[in-house]
């Protein structure tokens, strides 16, 4: 399916860093809670199925992620922006910059 380029500029997608990851036991699908340092932004919270990954190498780790999309609740903790990554066979890889020291914290992905 199409969609036009102005539907796309609409999905605000943003360089974040991760400074905090728990477990989420609560959830469904096995997932970490996870807050993100957005910069100017702020920092925001989110869910994320990525359980593939070990918490600790989670820590200061870039990501990229949608921050416009509404509030959801998920079990008993509201995410607040979307984490993106590859669905993998093996599971979900990040999206992260190739080159962290030549990007700064709330970056628009375009």
């Amino acid at each position: 399916m199409e969609i036009a380029y102005s539907d796309f500029e609409k999905v605000e997608m943003r360089l974040g860093r991760i400074i905090k990851a728990e477990p989420f036991p609560e959830a469904k699908v096995p997932s970490y809670k996870l807050e993100v340092d957005f910069g100017p932004l702020g920092v925001k919270r989110t869910s994320a199925h990525i359980t593939n990954y070990k918490l600790q190498e989670l820590q200061g780790k870039y990501v990229v992620a949608v921050v416009n999309f509404p509030k959801k609740q998920v079990a008993n903790f509201m995410s607040e922006v979307l984490v993106l990554g590859s669905l993998s066979k093996n599971g979900v890889v990040l999206l992260t910059p190739d080159k962290p020291e030549n990007v700064s914290l709330g970056d628009r992905i375009g």
